[in-house]
């Protein structure tokens, strides 16, 4: 019993078997693929070529589909969105299971929608918009790398050479505009940026092309950027060349356009003799034994471009979808879209466009393929675009179109093709990034400087400050004139005579004219686009170099300290004990005893009289000669001898503070200075003194920790003299001063007494401010 059971379910089994699995693996003898693209462009013809041969050799390899043929449908989308619509509609009442093409970024747009909405798969092999992204269009896949990698290579080159700021021509259309955006995109990342943008349209005449050109001359960058869809008139380059535009000023970058267009067409003397200096892309197509068949196949067609090898391969990797959509046995079948359905009776008969069923499966099978065919490797990467591939860089000449070296993504550029360059990686034989030899434009071999001085553009504002002391360095004259003047002014002006070209400019001088400018707030002004340009005694420092751009230092410069120095000349030391005045006071004082001596004197004393001349010399001798000893001349008058008791006193209380003085001032001299540098300063509590509007301050205070109430502003070299001679315990005075070095040497060549103590530190120069 349990025997027949058995048999019976394997019996069952095997009729099931033989019934569902030859339905469910049922291979068609043709499946349809359409394609839309311009046949009569320059990608167009050679594109139309590769997808023929490419289903002729699907065909005829054996083990791919496994004997279900292709069939391509083809329908010319004349370059124009309407046309490619309709051509799309026409081939989905044929019933294919996906679609190549189109060529032209402004048609793909509209067929992504229509594919989107249908469900089927539109693979191009041309259109590099890169804002035909997955998320907005699920249904489009690129086999080519879009215009952001592209770009992004040719940032790259600009970033090589030092080009700050371009000028970007380019198609007035979806290719043109986000080609460009993407440009834009990739040169913020390094700093630079688009000046000026030149949109041309494809039907814009010789006159208008002319204005454009003439127009972006006036502007100062030369570098320009020319991005557009193949072009075999290259009729940009003829009115350039007529616009004095193709000389040694002058850069010439060309996205791969040109190499196509280049590849597609015979190039002449003539051609070659226009586009002498010009640089661009190409798509490497690394060297294989598919390629080779491939080219040898096809020798007789000249007109091969990159794009039509990714349309040869396109074909393949769609075969490849297939096949692995049979191999899960899902059949190949269509059915009527319920929404177009609706649409019966109106003159465009869209109820007979049929859907393909699989579409979504088919979509991730090709996500999926992952093989090398002639153009380089296929797969997709994020975003469903095609990964990346390299370029090589090409170079115009007279003598034919040159490869003067290759970018790849990970390696930045090389002389060597990017696979020999990975393997002498890993032998550590690489060199630093480098490009061949390049003709730039007018013949030359040297690199472009890629800017001018515009026609245009204004003077530069360039601020200097209005400085009210140390005058010397930079400042402007008070009188009527106003000319700006100084060591500062001097360097600057000797220094534009090496500039190989004009540079316009004005001097604004900033400033209250009753005491310097603070230097930090010229620095904000140059930041915030109030001037362009400083030029003055500015200190390069740290905390200024995070904000603007320095030139080279035109003065070394540090921090020292400066305080009183002794007075090592003892000539006329005997004097200071006391001052002017008072020796004004105590001569006056003598003359005025022997007055009122000779007075009391005179009439009792024989020696007090004489002739006028012998009592004039008795009076100045008794009187002076008090100091040292006693009188040769007696007093008779008891008044007068009241009078010399008290002179005599006075004289003493004056002598004894005179030589306490002077021996004061002969001790203290002989005293070093409790001050060295800038350590015994630090670790004192004394008063300092610094230039007021200067770096000193901060770096006092934040850098070596100082109390800000130690720290006394000085505008003047008369205020420096002062503060030290009143000394740390006057009021207002200060024990030492830190300043930098050319301004202490100035103020010690005008003031004597005063001497710098230590080394100098804080080392840093002076430059001019840019942003």
């Amino acid at each position: 019993m349990g025997l027949g059971i058995d048999s019976f379910v394997a019996i069952t089994a095997l009729i099931l078997a033989f019934l569902v699995v030859p339905m469910g693996c049922q291979r068609p003898d043709v499946v349809n693929l359409g394609a839309v693209f311009a046949f009569d462009s320059v990608i167009g013809r050679a594109a139309k070529v590769a997808l023929e041969a490419a289903v002729s050799d699907v065909n005829a390899d054996t083990s791919v589909l496994n004997g279900t043929k292709l069939r391509l449908l083809m329908e010319d989308s004349v370059c124009n969105v309407f046309h490619g619509s309709i051509g799309a509609f026409k081939l989905l009442e044929k019933e294919v299971v996906a679609m190549i093409g189109p060529i032209s970024s402004s048609v793909a747009h509209t067929m992504s929608d229509i594919a989107k909405g249908l469900h089927f798969p539109l693979i191009s092999f041309a259109a590099t918009d890169p804002t035909l992204s997955a998320l907005q269009f699920p249904f489009f896949l690129r086999t080519t790398p879009n215009d952001a990698h592209q770009m992004s290579a040719l940032v790259e080159l600009i970033a090589f050479y030092g080009w700050k700021e371009v000028i970007s021509v380019y198609s007035d259309d979806e290719l043109g505009r986000n080609g460009v955006a993407a440009l834009d995109d990739e040169l913020y990342k390094k700093r630079s940026r688009i000046s000026y943008k030149v949109p041309l349209s494809v039907h814009s005449d010789e006159k208008f092309l002319t204005e454009a050109l003439k127009k972006s001359k006036s502007i100062g960058p030369r570098v320009y950027i020319l991005h557009f869809g193949p072009d075999p008139s290259l009729r940009i380059f003829d009115i350039a060349q007529k616009l004095q535009m193709m000389t040694h000023e002058y850069v010439w970058l060309a996205t791969d356009w040109l190499s196509v267009t280049l590849d597609s067409s015979l190039s002449d003397k003539g051609t070659l003799k226009r586009l002498e200096g010009v640089v661009g892309l190409r798509q490497h197509i690394p060297e294989s034994i598919k390629m080779q068949q491939f080219t040898h196949k096809l020798k007789s067609n000249r007109s091969m471009n990159a794009y039509a090898l990714h349309a040869y391969d396109t074909v393949w990797m769609i075969a490849y979808g297939i096949e692995k959509l049979l191999n899960e046995g899902i059949n190949i079948t269509f059915s009527y879209s319920e929404k177009l359905l609706h649409a019966k009776g109106t003159k465009l008969h869209l109820e007979k466009i049929k859907f393909f069923n699989s579409g979504e499966l088919l979509l991730e099978k090709l996500l999926k393929v992952n093989f090398t065919g002639i153009a380089g490797q296929v797969q997709f990467g994020s975003g469903r675009n095609v990964i990346g591939c390299d370029y090589e860089i090409i170079n115009v000449d007279k003598t034919g179109v040159h490869t003067v070296g290759f970018w790849s993504k990970n390696g930045g550029f090389s002389v060597v093709a990017p696979k020999l360059q990975h393997s002498q990686k890993e032998t550590s034989l690489v060199s630093d990034e480098k490009l061949g030899d390049i003709t730039w434009p007018g013949g030359g071999h040297g690199k472009p400087r890629g800017w001018v001085i515009a026609d245009s553009a204004d003077p530069l504002k360039i601020v200097i400050p209005r400085r009210v002391s140390f005058v010397e360095f930079v400042t402007e004259e008070k009188n009527s004139s106003h000319r700006i003047k100084g060591y500062c002014i001097d360097i600057f002006i000797e220094a534009l005579k090496f500039v190989p070209y004009n540079v316009p400019y004005i001097f604004e001088p900033f400033g209250n004219g009753h005491s310097s400018p603070n230097y930090n707030q010229l620095i904000q002004m140059v930041t915030g686009g109030v001037y362009d340009a400083a030029v003055g005694d500015f200190a390069i420092v740290p905390s200024r170099s995070k904000l603007v751009d320095f030139s080279q230092p035109y003065a070394s410069t540090g921090l020292v300290v400066v305080i009183p120095a002794n007075d090592d000349n003892a000539t006329w030391i005997f004097l200071r004990p006391f001052t002017i005045r008072l020796w004004c006071v105590v001569l006056v004082s003598f003359m005025v005893i022997a007055v009122v001596i000779w007075i009391l004197e005179h009439r009792f004393n024989e020696d007090f009289r004489g002739p006028p001349r012998r009592q004039l010399v008795t009076m100045m001798l008794f009187s002076f000669s008090t100091l040292f000893k006693r009188n040769q001349e007696d007093t008779v008058s008891n008044l007068a001898r009241l009078v010399m008791i008290v002179w005599l006193f006075l004289l003493m209380v004056l002598t004894a503070s005179y030589t306490a003085n002077l021996t004061s001032i002969l001790t203290v001299q002989q005293l070093p200075s409790a001050i060295t540098g800038i350590d015994s300063l630090r670790a004192s509590e004394v008063p300092i003194g610094y230039q007021a509007g200067t770096f000193t301050f901060e770096y006092l205070t934040y850098s070596l920790g100082m109390a800000r109430s130690r720290l006394v502003p000085l505008d003047s070299t008369e205020e420096y003299e002062k503060a030290l001679k009143l000394g740390p315990t006057n009021w207002g005075g200060v024990a030492a001063i830190v300043d930098e070095l050319p301004y202490i040497e100035l103020f010690l060549a005008e003031r004597a007494g005063f001497k710098i103590v230590g080394e100098p530190f804080m080392h840093r120069g002076w430059g001019f401010v840019s942003v």
